[in-house]
């Protein structure tokens, strides 16, 4: 039921009495599609006071609307537009078709399907401890109006003990800038650090989103090559005049690799020798299931004592849950008058109460908490996820990525197009994602590939859908070696 907001109803004195000008209003915002069919009219007395006319008028109008079938009078509750109009309000100036309610097909969304990269476990998510929180902070009457645009300082306070504890950020409350997720401080980011036409380095195969944000700012893009394995060939650095490099470096995402303690060093050298901005994602660094994480490249810099502009940038979306959009970036000293005229500039304060819920969160010990949880829970998806590829595929895939983060990503050779098996996959419910999506245009590599997201898939439903993506793979194989054949 829509309860109708009388709005700009007004009466028109020239068009005779007051019942009969109120009539003519009521009808034409009903014979015009404006007040839709079954929604409820205000009662007399709340519609005599607003007009300032009297509630006898009212009455009299309605009861001349319902007998003219405009509207229909339900006994104990009030007055209702009718759902069937009369045939003479043709008179008016709309036909029947500009008055009808759009048909609105409902979506379904697909996005968080079994093997979806990018989305933690849902079902795990501690939903009523976080909505306690939540809600609590509401009781709070100081923070509902306007707030602090770098972000709240019992935010701010909380997450600089827990960076530098878990990451080993160097990071003071003052250098914080809580965000709206990771994709507003990478925006931040490469505005602040470049001009139009500058270049950036982006990893390539890489993050999809990272590459709309530089094409958003109209910056050049100059890949950084990563290979299965190897990772990224940091002698690639020489051969270009970035101004700024965007890098994973504890999980590349989507193959899985991690700089090593030396090669971080040999990075934040090059960086600043060049005078370049490193835009550090700290991605998924809470996930490691082999060895223990490196320390971060900005904390590793200031243990160094190697002089470079990092921005570090981290998100609670892959911790807690993706709908949960508060991220935070942590910026040198010089710098943070500026990525506040940006940010404010873009989209002003970030949420309060969001920001002190998950301070309390982190101040409880519910994070490390739940991380801890979650990191047992992903490394018995991960090992499942293995297993199941290797009974299901054998030799046909490979897994390339690492033992860490939320997804899997595998390779083959055979005649099976990545994007006709992601298509084929979606027909059965799962959604992969090919390795293409995550590349540059023309990238060129003579094998095939999918990323698989573990994350939100049920630990008990890995080796079935694993056995559903096999029947996908040999059906289209089938297909191409019979196409291969006539």
């Amino acid at each position: 039921m829509i309860l109708i907001d009388t709005g700009d109803l007004t009466l028109c004195h020239h068009q005779g009495s007051r019942q009969q000008s109120l009539f003519i209003a009521i009808r034409d915002k009903i014979t015009q599609g404006y007040w839709p069919k079954n929604s409820k009219l205000p009662s007399t007395r709340h519609l005599a006071q607003i007009l300032d006319v009297s509630r006898n008028t009212i009455i009299a109008t309605y009861d001349q609307l319902v007998a003219e079938g405009y509207i229909r009078s339900q006994a104990g509750s009030g007055f209702y537009v009718a759902a069937t109009l009369p045939d003479h309000y043709l008179t008016t100036t709309r036909s029947e078709d500009s008055f009808k309610q759009p048909t609105i097909k409902q979506q379904i969304n697909t996005t968080n399907n079994a093997f979806a990269p990018g989305v933690p476990d849902l079902v795990a998510f501690p939903r009523k401890k976080w909505q306690r929180l939540y809600q609590q902070q509401f009781d709070r009457t100081q923070f509902l109006g306007c707030n602090d645009l770098q972000g709240e300082w019992e935010f701010r306070e909380v997450l600089t003990h827990y960076l530098k504890t878990s990451r080993s950020v160097d990071v003071t409350a003052d250098r914080i800038i809580s965000t709206s997720g990771a994709q507003q401080a990478l925006i931040m980011a490469i505005m602040a650090s470049t001009q139009p036409n500058d270049i950036v380095l982006v990893e390539n195969p890489g993050y999809a989103q990272m590459r709309k944000v530089v094409n958003l700012c109209n910056v050049k893009i100059a890949q950084l090559s990563v290979t299965p394995f190897d990772g990224i060939n940091l002698q690639q650095l020489s051969k270009t005049k970035a101004k700024a490099i965007y890098i994973t470096p504890s999980n590349q995402y989507p193959l899985g690799t991690t700089l090593n303690i030396s090669q971080r060093i040999q990075l934040l050298k090059w960086a600043s020798q060049h005078n370049v901005t490193i835009i550090e994602d700290d991605y998924d660094s809470e996930f490691q299931y082999a060895h223990r994480p490196y320390p971060s490249l900005q904390g590793l810099a200031a243990q160094t004592n190697i002089k470079v502009n990092i921005i570090y940038i981290g998100t609670f979306s892959k911790v807690m849950c993706n709908s949960i959009r508060l991220g935070y970036m942590v910026v040198p000293q010089a710098l943070l008058p500026r990525y506040l005229e940006i940010k404010d500039a873009l989209s002003g304060e970030t949420q309060a109460q969001l920001q002190l819920a998950m301070a309390e969160f982190i101040h409880d010990g519910h994070l490390l908490r739940h991380i801890r949880k979650m990191r047992r829970l992903y490394q018995a998806k991960h090992q499942q996820m293995l297993q199941s590829i290797k009974d299901g595929f054998g030799q046909q895939w490979e897994v390339i990525s690492q033992a860490a983060g939320l997804h899997i990503t595998v390779r083959w050779h055979q005649n099976v197009c990545e994007k006709q098996f992601c298509e084929e996959a979606f027909k059965h419910n799962i959604i992969v994602r090919p390795l293409s999506y995550y590349e540059l245009p023309n990238t060129i590599r003579n094998w095939q590939g999918i990323v698989l997201g573990f994350g939100n898939t049920s630990i008990d439903d890995i080796p079935v859908l694993i056995d559903n993506l096999k029947t996908c793979f040999n059906h289209l194989l089938t297909e191409n070696r019979h196409d291969e054949y006539f």
